[in-house]
């Protein structure tokens, strides 16, 4: 299972700057109206991650992160957050509000996403990731990369 932390290295060294890293905090999560596939008692909605992009820069970040299927690839949505279920983009579900400069709010499917289904299952006993804190293995991002 890849992690957005992965393709946020590739999107900086493309000239699209990562605000929330600039501001060491944690990107924000939001659960949303994007069904997901239950299996069995596991279930729930799609959990996104968001950053801001410059208007002028959301093609290349698509482009961008597409190379990375393995690690969320490319945007899920972009634009309105009404439209998959965020009410307020200020009040995250997991990590710290947005910061920086505005832009076109750009979408991500989000690692967290097992999490809200382990919630809705309920097991009882399970061993996961905290949100913003990923596993991190000797895997490269660039060697696994697809790139054109």
């Amino acid at each position: 299972m890849g992690c957005s932390f992965t393709f946020e290295h590739a999107l900086m060294a493309a000239g699209i700057p990562m605000h929330h890293i600039d501001a060491d905090r944690t990107v924000p999560m939001y659960r949303t109206n994007i069904a997901t596939e239950a299996v069995g008692p596991f279930g729930g909605g799609m959990v996104v991650s968001m950053r801001y992009i410059a208007a002028d820069q959301v093609a290349r970040a698509i482009e961008v992160t597409a190379a990375f299927p393995w690690a969320h690839g490319a945007p899920i949505h972009q634009g309105d957050p009404a439209e998959i279920g965020i009410a307020d983009l200020q009040v995250p579900d997991w990590g710290d509000p947005p910061c920086g400069p505005e832009g076109v709010p750009v979408f991500w499917a989000c690692g967290v996403t097992p999490q809200n289904a382990l919630t809705n299952a309920r097991p009882e006993i399970c061993i996961t990731h905290t949100p913003g804190r990923m596993l991190i293995t000797d895997i490269d991002d660039q060697t696994n990369a697809i790139l054109n």
